[in-house]
Parts: C-alpha cells; sequence; structure tokens
C-alpha cells in the first residue's frame, strides 16, 4: 500500500490511462463493427465480454509482446488476419433468423473482437508496459480501468454507424490500415525499411483500399444471392 502514497504510481497510472483513451480508439471501432448486427441486448453482451476478455488478454499479452514483436513473419500473418476481419465485417449481411442463429451471431461477434484485439495489441502493450515500468499492479489497475472506456467508445460507435452508415465503411478502412501497416512493420522488413519509413504508411494505405474494395465487392454479392434467393 505504501507505493499508493508515492507520486511516481500516481503519475504512471495517469500515463497508462492516457495511453488507453488513445489506443482504445480503433478497439472501438472493431467491437462497433463486429456488434452492429446483432439485437440491441446482444450488442450490450458482446461489447461487454469482448471488451473484458480483450483488456484481460491485453495484460497477458504484455508479458510477452517484445519478444514476440522479434519473431519474423508472426507481424504479417497478423496483418493479413486483421485484412480478411475488416472484409467479413464489411462484407457480411445478416442471413437467417432463429435464436440458435442469434446465438452463432454473438459468440461470432466475440470470436471476432479477441481475434483483431489480440493482432492490434501487440504494439499496444509495448507502450504500457513501458509507462508501468515492472509493476504489475500498476498495469493491471490501469487497464482494468480502460474497460469503461472501450465499452462507452464502442456503444458510442454502434450509435454512429447506425445513423451514418457511412462510419462502417471508414471503420472498416481503419481496420485495413491497421493490417497494412502491421505487416509492414514484420521483423523481415526492418532492415528494407531504414530511411524508407513512408512505406509502411503506403502499406498502411494499400491496406484500406483492398479491405474497403473487397468488402464491398463481397457485400454486393451477398446481396445479389440474398435477391436470387
Amino acid at each position: 500500500m505504501d507505493m499508493l502514497q508515492t507520486s511516481a504510481f500516481w503519475i504512471g497510472l495517469v500515463k497508462i490511462i492516457w495511453i488507453n483513451i488513445i489506443l482504445s480508439g480503433d478497439n472501438a471501432v472493431v467491437i462497433a463493427l463486429a456488434a452492429r448486427s446483432l439485437q440491441p441486448h446482444q450488442q450490450k453482451m458482446a461489447v461487454f465480454w469482448g471488451s473484458g476478455a480483450a483488456v484481460v488478454m491485453r495484460i497477458a499479452l504484455t508479458v510477452v509482446a517484445v519478444e514476440l514483436l522479434a519473431l519474423p513473419y508472426l507481424q504479417i500473418v497478423g496483418g493479413l488476419l486483421l485484412l480478411w476481419i475488416g472484409m467479413q465485417l464489411l462484407g457480411d449481411e445478416d442471413e437467417g433468423e432463429g435464436e440458435a442463429k442469434e446465438h452463432g451471431s454473438l459468440m461470432a461477434a466475440i470470436r471476432t473482437i479477441l481475434i483483431a484485439d489480440l493482432v492490434m495489441s501487440l504494439d499496444n502493450v509495448i507502450a504500457v508496459a513501458a509507462a508501468a515500468k515492472g509493476s504489475m499492479t500498476l498495469l493491471v489497475l490501469g487497464l482494468a480501468i480502460s474497460i469503461p472506456l472501450v465499452i462507452f467508445g464502442s456503444t458510442l460507435m454502434i450509435k454512429l454507424m447506425e445513423r451514418f452508415p457511412v462510419i462502417v465503411v471508414l471503420g472498416a478502412a481503419l481496420i485495413g490500415w491497421v493490417g497494412g501497416e502491421t505487416i509492414a512493420s514484420d521483423a523481415v522488413f526492418v532492415p528494407f525499411l531504414e530511411g524508407r519509413h513512408w512505406l509502411v504508411y503506403a502499406a498502411a494505405a494499400i491496406g484500406a483500399v483492398v479491405v474497403v474494395g473487397l468488402g464491398k465487392f463481397m457485400q454486393s454479392r451477398s446481396g445479389k444471392s440474398a435477391e436470387a434467393g
């Protein structure tokens, strides 16, 4: 309890909360996209369980994040996975009905949230761990406080997506941007990127275009299949 009386503890806590406020934006977008097609009561469940589990997973990742980021090809795989998730979230159409379908959709939404957050959290947890400076208590407390921030952001994004559908496209583009950036940041490309950091932004932009383009294509095909059925 003595550490609660030190200024270093409170400064570190404020840093972690601020970092999570900044970094929770893309996570909130993923959660909102994954949950937007669910029933209102299911949206709340997906947001709550998805956000809570994502934060717990982020705490566990903190221990091994630095080592994982040094592994070649890991971020390439993770980035490609993010691109696929972005396309799926943009291209998916609601099909089927009934309780079994609703349950499956809820589980699918939570699974999508966890997979996407796993990939995006690798870089994020390094910043949080640096602010914690080895204090597990500070780390867990700071990330626990971030749960309501992510939940609030996700709930707000769902409402905005319902009112302004263009945000769905922008959200998918953001996931594509992060995916392209993740691929370009892989350890394999580090030597090649020296003095050419602009290539990371180019890869991010390509990722955004690919997700929106292919996602829209999948969406149109899904719509035609529904009409034919």
